[in-house]
C-alpha cells in the first residue's frame, strides 16, 4: 500500500516550510530512518527523514517550493504501484495531518483547441515571448491550474494572472522559475479585468506617461522573504501590537564587574578554560534574580487563560544571523557556573549561524535577553519574545565621568531596558527584579555564593 509524505511540524512556530533539496531521486529505494529532503523552517535547514521503508515513488513538490504543514510531498510504496488516489485524496483536501493540501501533478490532459487570439500590439525584439501566451498546457481536464504553492504565492503578490503563463514545471505545472520570468520588463501578465477586452485596430500611440519613481530598471533589488523572517514578522508584530509593553531603564555601575571579569579570565587562561563575556555576567546575574521574582520568570498563556509562573530558569539569548535573529535557549542557567554558561552561549550561537539548531536549542524559554553592546548601542527597547513576559535589552559598558564621595571620577556604566508585558509584570515587579539584577552585577561575588 503506498504511503504518503507530509510536510512535518518541525518547530513550534511553523506553520509552512520549503523544500530546499530533494537528496533521493524518484525510483530509488529507501529504508526507515533514511532522510530523503532537506526542509527550511523558520529556525534552521533540518533532516527529513521517513518513516517507513519502500521505493520513492513520486516526488509531489520541487526544491524550492512552500507549502504548509500536512501538505502531500512525496509517496512511497512498491515500485509499480498505483497512487491516483493518493493523489486525488489529497487534491480534494484529504491531508491526514489537518493541513492544507499541496496541489499535486494530475495526469496530463487532453489539450482543447483554443480560440483564436485578437491581434495583439507589436512586442519589441528585445522582450521575451515566452510564458505569456494564454496556455492550456498548465490547466487539468477540470479547467484547474496546476501551480506549486509558491509559485501562486508570488503571482498572487505581483497581480501576475497564472492563466496566461506556460508551465515549465512537470506536466506543465507552473512553478517559481515561471512567476520569476513574468516579472521579467516588458511582461505583459497582469491579472485580467473581470470585463472582456475588446481588440481594435493599431493606433498612434499616446505620449508617453512618466516611469513612477521607484519602478525604472535597477531603481532597487528584491530580495525574497525566507521562512525566518516571515515568522520574525509575524512573531513579533504579534508580540507588539497584542501584549502592551512598558519599558523600565537602570543604570548600572559596571566597575566591579569589569575588574570581576578581568580576574576570572586570569583565572580561566591558567586552567586554558574559555574566557567570560560580560554577555555570560548578565546572563548569570539575570537567572539567580529570576529565581527571586517568579513574576518575571512567567509566562501569559492567552488561549489557556492563564499565566504561568515557572519553577525553572532558561534563558533565551537573542543570536544574529544572515536571515534575522533566533533564540537559543540556556537551560537552567541559575545553576549554572560562568564558564560553562559561556561555552554553551559560544556553542548555540555558532550552531545557529550554522543552520544546525534543533527544536530542543530554541524551544521554552521562560526569558529572554538580546544585547547590542557590541555595537556600540548605548540604550534601546527589545520587543518581547512570546509567551515571555519580559526580555532585557543590553546596552554598551560607557567609560563616564561619575561622582563618588563628593568627587567627580572616572566610571564605567550600563543601562539595561527591561521591556515588560503589563498583563502579567507591574510597574513595581520590573523594578525589584531590576534592583536584585543590579545588585548582582555591582556585587558580582555575591553570584558565587
Amino acid at each position: 500500500m503506498a504511503i504518503p509524505v507530509e510536510m512535518p511540524k518541525m518547530s513550534d512556530t511553523m506553520d509552512e516550510g520549503v523544500l530546499a533539496a530533494w537528496l533521493k531521486e524518484e525510483g530509488e529505494k529507501v529504508a526507515a530512518g533514511d532522510v530523503v529532503a532537506q526542509v527550511e523552517t523558520d529556525k534552521a535547514t533540518m533532516d527529513l527523514e521517513v518513516y517507513d521503508a519502500g521505493v520513492l515513488l513520486k516526488r509531489v513538490i520541487e526544491a524550492g517550493d512552500s507549502v504548509p504543514i500536512g501538505a502531500l510531498i512525496a509517496i512511497l510504496g512498491k515500485e509499480g504501484e498505483d497512487i491516483s488516489d493518493i493523489l486525488a485524496a489529497y487534491a480534494k483536501g484529504g491531508a491526514k495531518s489537518g493541513g492544507a493540501p499541496a496541489p499535486v501533478a494530475a495526469p496530463a490532459p487532453v489539450a482543447a483547441p483554443a480560440p483564436a487570439a485578437a491581434p495583439a500590439a507589436p512586442v519589441p525584439v528585445s522582450v521575451p515571448a515566452p510564458h505569456v501566451a494564454a496556455p492550456v498546457s498548465s490547466a487539468n481536464a477540470e479547467g484547474r491550474i496546476k501551480a506549486s504553492p509558491l509559485a501562486r504565492k508570488l503571482a498572487d503578490e505581483h497581480g501576475i494572472s497564472l492563466s496566461r503563463l506556460a508551465g515549465s514545471g512537470p506536466e506543465g505545472r507552473i512553478v517559481k522559475r515561471d512567476i520569476e520570468t513574468a516579472m521579467s520588463p516588458g511582461m505583459n501578465v497582469a491579472a485580467p479585468i473581470s470585463a472582456p477586452v475588446i481588440a481594435t485596430e493599431p493606433h498612434v500611440a499616446p505620449t508617453a506617461v512618466p516611469t513612477p519613481v521607484g519602478s525604472t530598471p535597477g531603481a532597487y533589488e528584491t530580495v525574497r522573504i525566507s521562512q525566518m523572517r516571515k515568522t520574525i514578522a509575524r512573531r513579533l508584530a504579534e508580540s507588539k501590537f497584542t501584549s502592551p509593553h512598558f519599558y523600565l531603564t537602570i543604570d548600572v555601575d559596571m566597575e566591579a564587574a569589569v575588574s570581576f571579569r578581568n580576574k576570572l579570565n586570569e583565572k580561566a587562561v591558567a586552567k586554558d578554560l574559555g574566557k567570560v563575556s560580560f554577555n555570560d555576567l548578565v546572563t548569570k546575574a539575570s537567572a539567580l534574580s529570576l529565581a527571586k521574582h517568579p513574576w518575571v520568570n512567567a509566562s501569559w498563556m492567552d488561549v489557556a487563560g492563564e499565566i504561568h509562573l515557572h519553577n525553572e530558569v532558561h534563558i533565551a539569548i537573542a543570536v544574529a544571523v544572515e536571515d534575522g535573529l533566533i533564540t537559543p535557549v540556556i537551560r537552567h542557567a541559575d545553576r549554572k557556573g560562568l564558564s560553562q554558561i559561556g561555552a554553551e552561549t559560544k556553542d548555540l550561537a555558532t550552531k545557529a549561524r550554522n543552520k544546525q539548531l534543533q527544536p530542543a536549542d530554541w524551544s521554552g524559554s521562560t526569558f529572554s535577553t538580546s544585547n547590542l553592546g557590541m555595537f556600540g548601542i548605548e540604550e534601546f527597547t527589545a520587543i518581547i519574545n512570546p509567551p515571555n513576559a519580559c526580555i532585557l535589552a543590553i546596552g554598551a559598558i560607557r567609560d563616564v565621568p561619575v561622582v563618588k564621595s563628593g568627587a567627580v571620577v572616572p566610571g564605567k556604566r550600563m543601562k539595561l531596558t527591561l521591556s515588560c508585558d503589563h498583563r502579567v509584570v507591574d510597574g513595581a515587579t520590573g523594578s525589584e527584579f531590576l534592583a536584585t539584577l543590579q545588585g548582582y552585577l555591582e556585587d558580582p561575588i555575591t553570584m558565587l555564593l
